[in-house]
């Protein structure tokens, strides 16, 4: 029986801009697809196509590839970008290192530790156990909000260990990560108190072409944080020199 995966699309508006990429977006632990709806219409103001795909940790990469290669396959513009948050950011390094989809870039926020470490909570000691997934999560008072009143995310997830197929592949040596050849951008929280700012820090080092954006105050869900603008501005800027094409350089210098 074959797979098939809730995903959830946003284009620019017509008439508009030409449309400049696709970004292909894999939610993470207890998410689902509409979950990503404000960074998706942030996306696609700047003219990019993004489609979200509600994924588990535990689902088939076989299906989830297949998935994928369809949207790649029907994409109306390139370059086509591979994009994950938490979990769903192994997916993708996964998929890409492992040849299984062929993309032009992989975005990765929020990649995750193997579980909740137990020092996450000792400053949220004596909190529902929601409001402390709710601090862990984001600093956003709209998206806090919204996940609190969504009959369709799944409270507690995010305390669910990281399977072990995914995780493996945050701890691969420098020469394994060689197969990488598509530019990767990594978006963590600064403040993220599920998984530390130098697992981010370590996984770019070891990537052929990374680029990290350490995001100041954040926590895990860096893409849903009160930050968002920001953040949705610095992934767009990074898409732009991506468009560019060899040699990867800034559009912009700052003096």
């Amino acid at each position: 029986m074959t797979t098939t995966f809730e995903v959830k699309s946003w284009l620019p508006p017509t008439p508009g801009p030409a449309l400049r990429g696709t970004v292909i977006l894999l939610s993470g632990r207890g998410e689902h697809a509409g979950v990503y709806e404000r960074f998706g219409r942030r996306l696609a103001f700047d003219a990019y196509a993004v489609h979200a795909l509600s994924v588990s940790p535990d689902d088939d990469p076989a299906a989830l590839r297949d998935q994928i290669a369809a949207l790649a396959a029907e994409a109306l513009a390139a370059p086509v970008i591979l994009a994950g948050s938490d979990t769903g950011a192994l997916h993708a390094l996964a998929l890409v290192l492992g040849g299984k989809v062929d993309v032009e870039g992989l975005l990765l926020a929020a990649t995750p530790g193997a579980s909740a470490a137990s020092s996450a909570f000792d400053e949220l000691a004596g909190s529902p156990e929601w409001e402390q997934e709710l601090a862990l999560r984001s600093n956003c008072p709209t998206h806090r909000g919204r996940l609190t009143e969504d009959a369709g995310f799944r409270r507690g997830s995010l305390f669910d260990p990281v399977p072990d197929r995914l995780r493996a592949f945050l701890e691969l040596d420098e020469s394994e990560y060689e197969a990488l050849a598509a530019p990767t951008l990594v978006v963590h929280g600064a403040a993220d108190l599920l998984a530390p700012p130098a697992l981010a820090t370590r996984l770019v080092s070891r990537l052929p072409q990374g680029d990290l954006v350490l995001v100041a105050g954040a926590p895990h869900d860096v893409l849903n944080d009160a930050t968002h603008r920001s953040v949705a501005a610095a992934i767009v800027q990074w898409l732009e020199r991506l468009r560019g094409g060899a040699p990867f350089t800034p559009i912009i210098e700052h003096a």
